[in-house]
C-alpha cells in the first residue's frame, strides 16, 4: 500500500470512531455502485437505459461467453465434450478476428489474468 492509501485508511478510521458516517442517508442498504465514469456526460443516460433494458455491447456479450465456455470447459469430464467446447472457444476467437475485433486481451486487463489463470487450472488437470 501507498503513503496516500495508509493516511486515507487512518482518516477513515478516525472519521468511524468518531461517529461522523452513523445515520447516513441509505444506512443498512447496500450500496448501487454503478461506475460510468469513462462514459462521457452525454452518453451516460443512453448507456444506463441500455444497460437497464438488459442490453449489453457485442464486448461484454463476448466476454460473457468465453466465460461461459471456461465454466464448461473446467467441469467438463468427458474428452469430446472437452475438445467440443475448445472448438467453440476457437470458433469465437475467429469469428472475432473475422470482424476486425479482437478480444482485446491486454497484458495489464484483469481479465486477461483470470482467462490465463482458469486455462492453467485446465491444463494441470490433464
Amino acid at each position: 500500500m501507498n503513503l496516500f492509501a495508509i493516511l486515507a485508511e487512518e482518516r477513515i478510521r478516525e472519521a468511524q470512531d468518531r461517529g461522523e458516517f452513523d445515520n447516513l442517508p441509505g444506512q443498512g442498504r447496500p450500496l448501487q455502485l454503478e461506475d460510468d465514469s469513462h462514459v462521457p456526460q452525454e452518453l451516460r443516460m443512453a448507456y444506463k437505459l441500455l444497460r437497464n433494458g438488459g442490453y449489453l455491447p457485442p464486448e461484454i456479450e463476448e466476454r460473457k461467453e468465453i466465460d461461459s465456455l471456461l465454466d464448461l470447459l473446467e467441469n467438463c469430464r468427458d474428452e469430446r465434450d472437452r475438445v467440443r467446447q475448445m472448438r467453440r472457444l476457437e470458433a469465437l476467437v475467429f469469428h472475432l478476428g473475422r470482424q476486425g475485433r479482437s478480444l482485446e486481451l491486454e497484458a495489464h486487463d484483469e481479465y486477461y489474468a483470470r482467462v490465463l489463470a482458469r486455462l492453467g487450472r485446465l491444463r494441470e488437470r490433464r
